[in-house]
């Protein structure tokens, strides 16, 4: 049965009104009882608890005025089985996800959970992706902090912005993406760097270095050369993104397509033509291959048909790449 602890704190959020934090625990105690083989008990806890959601309707996030349209709320609905990673990373992800689900039992020996994230690679190749599959596992939602747009339009104030955006985890537990984050986490080395910006960087190594909230913090860029070296000891995890081999390819490929792959698929010459596509690419590729086959009236998608698409996607990469 449930822990002492759990218990405790799913009276307290009770008590306090706070009915995220008590679907968050419900949904922690549903997990725990999954762990001790009571698979029945944990699926009616979740039946429950989504049910409320849905009868509650949208939450409506009060954020501070100086906050709007800096943060981006969304409430994903992508399963894991949505990923095609190498097994390796695949793996380190299942574990934040373990250890967040059984962080009370962490706890109980003095020890916390993976929730602060650096996620590195080139674009499309599932960082993104990876904090939504975070926020629907996890039942949590996904906050998208603008950084760039906090960087611009706040310079002169982006610590106090800053400050502000991590008082809000504290009361809004989530999963906090920090996209395209070399804007603020630069290395203060850097010639072009400006002392406004290392206020910057050195309020962001402080904040996630005080934090103590529930929220899963992301942090993504496409350019890990560029950040400071201090911010790496920061995280628990350091996840690298890369290109998908010609496996992973074949499995996105038929992840997307499902029902409308051809019966015989010229696969050797398909996967050629992907190679040094990235995953969200390839995706898109797919999905242009599918609405073709629709508007001709057809229900499958050929070789021939997805190497066309492929190949679009495969000149404007040539033509980014210069």
């Amino acid at each position: 049965m449930a822990t002492a602890e759990q218990l405790k704190a799913l009276i307290r959020s009770h008590l306090s009104e706070d009915t995220e934090r008590f679907y968050t625990i419900a949904l922690q105690l549903a997990a725990y009882e999954a762990q001790q083989g009571h698979s029945a008990l944990a699926h009616d806890i979740r039946e429950i608890v989504d049910r409320a959601r849905r009868e509650r309707g949208p939450r409506v996030i009060k954020f501070p005025v100086d906050l709007r349209g800096l943060i981006l709320v969304e409430e994903p609905k992508t399963p894991k089985a949505a990923l095609v990673f190498p097994e390796a990373l695949s793996e380190r992800i299942d574990r934040v996800i373990h250890e967040y689900r059984q962080q009370h039992k962490l706890k109980s020996h003095g020890l916390t959970h993976r929730r602060r994230l650096l996620l590195t690679g080139p674009p499309g190749t599932g960082k993104t992706m990876t904090a939504r599959v975070l926020a629907h596992e996890l039942r949590l939602g996904l906050r998208t902090v603008q950084v760039d747009k906090l960087v611009t339009k706040f310079m002169g104030e982006t610590s106090a912005k800053l400050r502000q955006i991590f008082d809000f985890m504290q009361q809004e537990p989530g999963v906090y993406l920090f996209d395209e984050f070399d804007a603020i986490g630069g290395a203060r080395s850097l010639d072009n760097d400006v002392a406004e910006m290392r206020r910057v960087l050195n309020a962001f190594l402080q904040f996630i270095e005080q934090d103590t909230s529930d929220s899963i913090i992301i942090a993504a860029t496409n350019s890990p050369k560029l950040l400071d070296r201090a911010l790496f000891r920061r995280f628990d995890d350091v996840l690298y993104y890369e290109l998908p081999g010609t496996e992973d390819r074949q499995r996105l490929i038929r992840n997307v397509l499902g029902t409308f792959i051809a019966p015989t698929f010229a696969w050797k010459s398909v996967l050629g033509e992907s190679e040094w596509l990235s995953h969200a690419e390839i995706d898109s590729a797919c999905r242009d291959a599918i609405k073709h086959a629709i508007l001709a009236d057809k229900n499958r998608v050929s070789a021939i048909l997805l190497r066309q698409t492929i190949s679009e996607r495969q000149s404007t990469h040539k033509e980014l790449r210069g």
